[in-house]
């Protein structure tokens, strides 16, 4: 019980010298971890069907 209060204790403190920054706004963690992701998958997906899509004849 008691590693476990001091295990959060531990885990709240930073180091010497550390500028963590502030944090992202909601509109840039929605482009970061959504938008960018789903725009990747699909590129990818649309460039592997036209590159294995039957071709006309």
């Amino acid at each position: 019980m008691i590693a476990h209060f001091l295990s959060h204790v531990a885990m709240s403190t930073q180091e010497p010298g550390s500028d963590p920054g502030s944090g992202l706004k909601w509109y840039q963690t929605f482009l970061l971890f959504f938008v960018t992701p789903v725009s990747l998958f699909l590129g990818i997906a649309s460039v592997v069907l036209l590159a294995t899509r039957p071709k006309k004849k």
